[in-house]
């Protein structure tokens, strides 16, 4: 692999971890905010648990408030069964009465009775007649006791229905308040429902949060650092192979160099060496000619003069 390419991989996978980096910052946010809501939710849970203990406590004071009226009600008309049963008794004997009255009515029979006792008060009668009015009276006298037994009757009756109204209004009364407060009790059952409803979603919702909270602590986040683990170990790798290739590539380059620069002395030596055999050749011509009396030019002088110093130097050595 490249050097180029190592780079690239390297970059590659610093992202890669930058980018898990961000996704576990986002995992604890959203750990950190399932915890909030779900905290809030389970508070308002609490709160509509307590709304609705109240709402219970309530309900079962009225209930306890309408078993108590429903006692005294039926308490009351208890008492009128009895006075049903009188009233019942006294028509029954209205109803025998009648049967032994005669067909006139009672204010015939008594004006026929007053009639007959202001004769017998304001005439002059025989014996006989007089006996027979008598007798006459009597008979209208049963039969008016007759109507007399029945108006007493018919006053027991209405006195039983006086009495019987007067329970059957305070029936009607305690009816109607428990009646008002059955329907109370029934109306704040209806609003305990809707609250146990509304719990029972807040509390899902709560469950739910709890439930993702619990994911992305105990699943999602371990994976991303186990990502990020196996990443940074790539990175690692990478990182030691880049160097390792690093250090064979300057120990190639320090070879090479050191090859190269035996080259260059070797070219260098080699290079002097040529000159200074050109030097010396020089030398000798310049030193030939001045022996036989030719003129020399000033760099052969110059030459001949260097060979001169370095023989000199040669012979002291």
């Amino acid at each position: 692999m490249t050097k180029e390419q190592n780079i690239n991989q390297k970059q590659e996978i610093i992202q890669q971890i930058q980018k898990l980096r961000e996704e576990a910052n986002n995992a604890n946010v959203q750990i950190k905010n399932c915890v909030e809501r779900r905290n809030e939710l389970n508070a308002e849970v609490q709160k509509v648990r307590e709304e609705i203990a109240g709402l219970k406590a309530g309900r079962d004071d009225i209930n306890e408030r309408v078993k108590l009226l429903k006692s005294q009600r039926d308490a009351i008309r208890s008492q009128s069964a009895p006075i049903n049963d009188d009233i019942q008794a006294a028509r029954t004997k209205i109803s025998e009465l009648k049967k032994n009255l005669p067909r006139d009515s009672q204010r015939d029979l008594q004006e026929e009775h007053d009639a007959i006792e202001w004769k017998i008060s304001t005439t002059s009668l025989d014996l006989q007649e007089e006996k027979m009015l008598i007798e006459n009276v009597k008979q209208l006298e049963i039969l008016l006791s007759g109507y007399k037994k029945i108006g007493t009757q018919n006053n027991k009756i209405k006195g039983f229905l006086t009495q019987r109204k007067t329970f059957d209004e305070q029936a009607a009364v305690l009816h109607k308040e428990l009646t008002d407060l059955a329907a109370k009790s029934q109306e704040i059952h209806s609003k305990m429902i809707e609250k146990v409803n509304i719990m029972k979603i807040s509390r899902a919702q709560a469950d739910g949060q709890h439930q993702i909270y619990i994911k992305t602590k105990e699943e999602v986040i371990p994976q991303i650092y186990e990502k990020i683990g196996q990443l940074v170990g790539q990175l690692n790798s990478l990182k030691a192979s880049m160097v390792k290739e690093a250090k064979a590539a300057a120990e190639i380059r320090a070879k090479e160099r050191a090859v190269a620069d035996k080259v260059n002395q070797e070219q260098q030596q080699s290079s002097k060496e040529k000159e200074q055999a050109i030097k010396e050749k020089l030398g000798a011509e310049a030193r030939d000619k001045l022996q036989k009396g030719e003129k020399l030019s000033w760099d052969e002088f110059q030459l001949m003069m260097g060979d001169e110093s370095k023989e000199d130097s040669e012979a002291q050595d």
